[in-house]
């Protein structure tokens, strides 16, 4: 008999959330040892996203069923079942009467990956089986590092996942600011990527948001301080993922969000909220690789004289014609170059 299968809604380390998406009812669930070493390259082999097989720790346990993608689990005499609200939360001091097994990560069909800080490993999975990935970033408390958005960029392109910007902050921007907002969509859209501009104070690009994410599942994810957990509450006020404040010294966001973790949408689709980032390494790309996910270097590289081409030195090379004529931005040719720089195993 087949296992049954259930979605990663929730990873706090050893211990998970599991759903059966559509139906949103997570119930508790571990991962046994050898599933979780068992050919890993990664310090999470189980991220939020993943589907996975499982089974019941208890003798004839059955996860709880859910009704529907927003509402209260049934049973229980609160609406819950299986001792797990409908956020997936665990009652303080108390343990489900039923546990699942994770026994099987099934193959993924794309996930966002960045370099971990435990060296021990090679990598960190942020979220897997993603329909489309969210970046927020802001111009100011905390000011944007395109080379840092520009990596993660890069790997959505190199893993099929397609990223959507989100200028926030914009209420805060003015006239002052307008010709950095100017240049930050030239950049960006100019490259041919989706860039909406939003405020959580003023509503600004809120519904168009909503809209995006009301399909399938939107991983969130960008710099401590850009205002994620911000949007997705704006996005659903009857969600509650933790918003924090921007640290005086340094401009930069606290980390609030510690863990990586599914939230379910009024609106239809669910949301991936994921701790801030202060950085973004690539994973196993090699310099010859690189170019061939920046679109507009791709398109460009075509007119080279020289096949392979890194665009940094070859004569007839049309990247870097295409940076003197102004065709590439200088900043998105800038954040090539830093790649090239770096190691390749953790670039």
């Amino acid at each position: 008999m087949t296992e049954p299968e259930a979605i990663v809604v929730k990873n706090a380390g050893s211990h998970f959330l599991l759903s059966r998406l559509p139906e949103w009812a997570p119930f508790p669930a571990v991962l046994r040892g050898k599933v979780r070493l068992k050919g890993s390259t990664s310090t999470n082999p189980v991220a939020v996203g993943d589907m996975v097989r499982f089974k019941m720790e208890t003798a004839g346990g059955t996860p709880p069923e859910g009704r529907n993608t927003r509402g209260s689990i049934a049973g229980g005499p609160s609406g819950m079942d299986g001792g797990v609200s409908p956020k997936g939360e665990l009652p303080k001091g108390e343990l489900p009467p039923a546990a699942a097994v994770i026994t099987e990560v099934l193959p993924r069909q794309n996930y966002v990956i960045r370099r971990s800080t435990n060296l021990s490993r090679k990598n960190h999975v942020i979220a897997a089986n993603l329909d489309r990935a969210v970046i927020a970033v802001s111009l100011l408390f905390p000011e944007i590092k395109l080379p840092f958005l520009d990596r993660i960029l890069v790997t959505c392109e190199v893993y099929g996942i397609k990223p959507v910007i989100v200028l926030n902050k914009i209420d805060l921007y003015g006239e002052a600011f307008a010709d950095e907002v100017e240049n930050f969509l030239r950049i960006y859209e100019g490259v041919g990527y989706l860039v909406i501009r939003t405020s959580c104070k003023t509503g600004e690009g809120i519904d168009e948001l909503r809209e995006l994410c009301s399909e399938g599942v939107s991983l969130f994810s960008g710099e401590s301080g850009v205002g994620k957990s911000s949007l997705i509450k704006a996005l659903d006020p009857g969600l509650d993922p933790k918003i924090g404040k921007i640290s005086a010294a340094h401009l930069q966001g606290k980390h609030t969000t510690s863990l990586y973790e599914m939230y379910p949408l009024a609106c239809g689709g669910f949301v991936v909220d994921s701790p801030g980032l202060r950085g973004f390494g690539l994973v196993d790309l090699e310099k010859e690789e690189i170019s061939k996910y920046f679109p507009e270097m791709l398109r460009a590289g075509r007119g080279c004289r020289f096949t392979p081409c890194t665009h940094t030195h070859e004569p007839g090379c049309a990247v870097k014609e295409a940076v003197d004529s102004g065709d590439i931005s200088v900043e998105r040719y800038n954040s090539y170059l830093g790649m090239l720089e770096e190691d390749s195993k953790f670039r």
